[in-house]
């Protein structure tokens, strides 16, 4: 919005002419995003609290520290959706069918884990929609936003990291390989979340990593040196990605030990959704396994545990996702948080160095 009204108007007013640079609107949408979220959580938090919603019900099977959280807010995700929503029409171009799409696709993500977040906050208890419900819906939204992808004639080539040369073209395939991307990560983030502030730490480290390859991958010169997919008009998913960061940052204020409130489905469905769609967008979803490493380590807990009890019934981790097992062992929730922050800005340090290892 701000973007169509002032650009147009630098011919008069030369400094305008900022408004031009995608690297000057991701900034603004970063502390938008931010301030927008500093300011309206607790107004959140508080509404909530008056209006007499029920907090977050606990799992009564799961650590039994976690019990002393009984009743936090939650749903602190509404806030996060509604900064980067409004962050990006703002300052993004509104012109472009790639920022329409994510939008789409974050915003029908957070209406799924509303839904959730809702029924369990009025039922109390930790079920919400149904898994095959859930999964269903999961699916559907990230077909739809395949086959639109290839309505506009996106690529459907897959690259691989470390290889310069190295291309597959999943023709058909494109639109089951979008679902299992975006599917796969929104849940991966989801089990993340279960501790303060755990989930938010890598989901910014992420979006600010796949920030810098969207504005690569848009900018025709450095994609060719770099030797990526070139993508016009990719380098708007920066404005988004810096929005998401902020937010997660403003998010991070309350979220952290001990948390005043929860991101819940509506910001974990979400967040880990359009993340996994923009690593389509941007051509680096192989990608997402490295940088994500910490979502991927936590998702195959959960696989290896269920998959250990049912054939062995044997249990690998004390509990699963493997942050609970840890709980277990005796580390400080604090201390857990932390070093997997450190691990994922690790791994998202090591995700930028392979685009020189080409």
């Amino acid at each position: 919005m701000f973007y169509h009204l002032l650009y147009p108007l630098h011919e008069v007013y030369s400094w305008l002419n900022v408004f031009r640079y995608q690297t000057f609107r991701a900034m603004l949408a970063f502390l938008f995003s931010f301030i927008i979220v500093l300011v309206l959580q607790p107004v959140f938090i508080r509404k909530l609290q008056r209006k007499g919603v029920k907090g977050q019900p606990i799992r009564g099977e799961g650590p039994k520290d976690h019990l002393a959280k009984q009743g936090t807010p939650t749903m602190g995700g509404v806030v996060v959706i509604l900064a980067v929503t409004l962050s990006t029409l703002f300052l993004a171009d509104l012109t472009n069918k790639y920022v329409w799409l994510t939008l789409g696709v974050m915003l029908s993500f957070a209406a799924l884990g509303f839904v959730d977040d809702w029924r369990k906050v009025n039922q109390q208890n930790s079920r919400g929609v149904p898994g095959k419900v859930k999964l269903f819906w999961q699916i559907c939204i990230s077909a739809l936003a395949g086959w639109l992808l290839l309505k506009m004639g996106f690529s459907t080539e897959l690259t691989f990291p470390f290889f310069k040369n190295l291309s597959f073209d999943l023709g058909y395939w494109f639109v089951p390989f979008v679902v299992l991307v975006v599917v796969g990560t929104s849940n991966a983030v989801n089990l993340t979340d279960g501790l303060d502030g755990l989930a938010i730490g890598p989901v910014m480290t992420v979006a600010t990593l796949y920030a810098l390859l969207a504005y690569l991958a848009g900018h025709k010169q450095l994609a060719d040196y770099l030797a990526i997919t070139h993508i016009s008009g990719m380098g708007e998913i920066s404005i988004i990605l810096a929005a998401i960061t902020a937010a997660g940052l403003g998010f991070l204020w309350y979220n952290t030990f001990p948390a005043q409130i929860f991101m819940g489905d509506t910001g974990a469905l979400s967040l880990g959704g359009v993340l996994g769609f923009i690593a389509v967008l941007v051509k680096h979803e192989i990608l997402l396994v490295v940088a994500g490493g910490i979502f991927v380590v936590e998702a195959l807990s959960v696989i290896i545990q269920t998959y250990s009890f049912k054939l062995t019934g044997k249990r690998v981790f004390k509990m699963a996702p493997i942050h609970h097992h840890f709980e277990l062992k005796g580390w400080a929730e604090p201390k857990i948080i932390v070093r997997f922050w450190i691990i994922s800005i690790v791994l998202a340090l090591v995700s930028l160095a392979t685009l020189k290892l080409r």
